[in-house]
């Protein structure tokens, strides 16, 4: 077994692609679009399923804002320098939204480096600085 995806509700469909792909590296890797059904879905990541785990955000049609719950925790993603993403993430956020919430550096009583953003929508997103994850992704 493996984790296939993870989908986030959208309320602007192309800002949060913008987001995913130009604050955080992600490719869109594919588009559906179903108007009877009245959703468009966009899967992004760092490669393609099944050797990569994907974020699919779905659109539904007419739905600008969704209430994000206290159930909902954060995606994570292995990072080769959590300041340098943080950087790309404030520079991009006039025109695509998103924020950075919590400065890269070490968790309390660790060596890890993690830093958090949200994306347009609220969603957070944790950094980990993980130098090797970073690398297979470029093997």
């Amino acid at each position: 077994m493996r984790l296939l995806h993870t989908m986030l509700r959208v309320g602007d469909l192309q800002r949060s692609i913008d987001f995913y792909t130009q604050a955080l590296g992600m490719t869109l890797l594919r588009t559906t679009d179903r108007p009877e059904q009245q959703y468009t879905l966009a899967f992004l990541g760092y490669g393609r399923n099944p050797e990569h785990a994907e974020i699919e955000l779905t659109y539904n049609y007419g739905v600008s804002q969704y209430e994000l719950g206290t159930a909902y925790g954060h995606i994570a993603i292995g990072v080769d320098n959590a300041a340098a993403v943080c950087d790309a993430v404030r520079a991009k956020t006039a025109t695509l939204g998103g924020a950075v919430t919590r400065e890269a550096g070490p968790i309390k009583g660790g060596t890890t480096v993690i830093a958090f953003i949200t994306d347009p929508d609220g969603y957070k997103v944790e950094l980990i600085e993980r130098p090797e994850a970073a690398n297979e992704l470029n093997a």
